[in-house]
């Protein structure tokens, strides 16, 4: 099971970094999400990464201000929050896929920003944008 660390309290514009161990590197998982749940709403993906060529994909409300990385060797994968906004507020948590996506047209893996397709959720980590 995943377990995600590094939320706090930051302002507007600051940064952050999140990370998710516990990785079941062993048992092949095949990429990593991360996702977001503010009060009353749903769960929204964030960002993700395949274990494989490291190939990423992020959602339109933080492309260019987060980034999503990986440590093979530390069985954890990162996210990096920066211009941060109060509209990233609530509680973040990664998972795993244990599917193996590959796009046979481009020649890479992909990773999938739907919850549906994750399995091993940890508990979360709570970050809150606020001056």
């Amino acid at each position: 099971q995943a377990m995600e660390s590094g939320g706090g309290l930051v302002q507007p514009g600051g940064s952050l970094r999140l990370s998710c161990t516990g990785l079941g590197f062993s048992s092949g998982y095949y990429a990593v999400g991360w996702f977001r749940q503010a009060p009353g709403k749903e769960r929204e993906g964030v960002s993700c990464i395949t274990s494989s060529d490291g190939s990423t994909d992020y959602s339109d409300s933080v492309k260019g201000r987060f980034t999503i990385s990986k440590d093979n060797a530390k069985n954890t994968v990162y996210l990096q929050m920066n211009n941060l906004k109060p509209e990233d507020t609530g509680v973040y948590y990664c998972a795993q896929d244990m599917s193996s996506r590959y796009s046979s047209s481009s020649g890479t893996y992909y990773c999938l920003l739907q919850s549906s397709v994750y399995d091993g959720w940890g508990q979360g980590t709570q970050v809150t944008v606020s001056s």
